[in-house]
């Protein structure tokens, strides 16, 4: 009788940890080093639940449809596909090697793995559900974060080993142009009048800004040290920029190429995520262990709420634009 009550309590405290994820906004953190997903409820920012995935997730994308969330496992050689607003396990594909930064092209034709450790890219056709490698790209060192051209003809990879950016010429797979930049380029991004590319020089305290047509640098924009990524606010002029080294977050104006503003956030800044209003931003802190909720009105930390070892990606469905 004992036993037949417990399975009961059980049962029930499973169906009511469901029906609660279910009712909540979710957001969805990578632990990297704890190969976790972590489910957090937007609104309450209680914990609904975590589960295993493969070695060291880092970054995570949407599919073109919004019908699922993939998880880059990196170690683990697979991609994680989850529903992005329950954040649940829909399906996986393994022997996708290295997947460290993924991301899709505007035309949707295109899916590109950056494979930090193996120094190289692999690119994918992509028909809307299925995905056909192309062709595998080596690059210098360490490929790291990407960008595109709005019209999907070239891809950006930022190369932190190397110091470089390079151009991939998306019709024909190859190499268009290689040039040097500064110390650790990680995050990269297209200003969204598309005349130039801005990247996160990790091992300096700056975004780099680059006319692509030209291969030329034009520009020093002063950050924080550690100036790592990107997370546009999503009103086509503002982007913000962490830095995980000086635990600050600044403000970009993608028209006047000028700093306007610094956000306070200790414990490392990662990855950011910002709700459909604009109000308030959630970004990881890689060294604490904890997740931070910034309300970007008074530009102030609100909230820190714990989650695992090196948090990473962050995402929620319902969000404000990326660009």
């Amino acid at each position: 009788m004992f036993r037949s009550l417990r399975r009961l309590v059980f049962s029930s405290l499973c169906l009511v940890s469901a029906i609660s994820t279910a009712q909540a906004e979710v957001v969805v953190v990578l632990n990297s080093r704890d190969a976790t997903v972590q489910l957090l409820d937007q609104k309450t920012h209680a914990p609904l639940s975590t589960f295993a995935v493969g070695k060291e997730p880092h970054h995570l994308m949407e599919t073109p449809d919004g019908k699922s969330l993939i998880v880059a496992s990196s170690v683990g050689n697979e991609l994680i596909f989850l529903d992005p607003v329950s954040g649940q396990i829909q399906r996986r594909i393994s022997n996708i090697l290295d997947p460290y930064q993924i991301g899709f092209s505007p035309d949707q034709k295109w899916f590109i793995s950056n494979s930090l450790r193996l120094d190289r890219i692999d690119l994918y056709r992509y028909d809307g559900k299925n995905l056909t490698l192309a062709k595998r790209i080596p690059l210098p060192k360490l490929p790291s974060h990407m960008a595109f051209t709005a019209d999907s003809t070239m891809a950006f990879i930022t190369q932190q080993g190397s110091n470089q950016v390079s151009a991939i010429d998306l019709a024909t797979q190859t190499v268009k142009w290689t040039m040097p930049v500064g110390p650790a380029p990680a995050g990269i991004t297209m200003t969204p009048d598309g005349k130039h590319l801005l990247v996160g020089i990790m091992g300096s305290d700056y975004v780099e800004v680059i006319d692509w047509r030209t291969q030329k640098t034009v520009k020093r924009i002063k950050a924080g040290a550690g100036t790592h990524n990107f997370r546009a606010l999503g009103d086509n002029r503002m982007t913000f920029v962490s830095n995980r080294v000086s635990n600050t977050i600044n403000i970009i104006d993608q028209q006047t190429l000028e700093n306007v503003g610094t956000i306070n956030v200790p414990g490392g800044p990662d990855c950011m995520e910002i709700t459909p209003d604009g109000k308030t931003m959630w970004v990881t802190l890689r060294w604490i262990k904890k997740v931070a909720v910034i309300d970007l009105t008074t530009r102030k930390v609100i909230k820190t709420i714990p989650v695992g070892r090196s948090p990473h990606g962050v995402y929620f469905a319902t969000h404000s634009p990326r660009m």
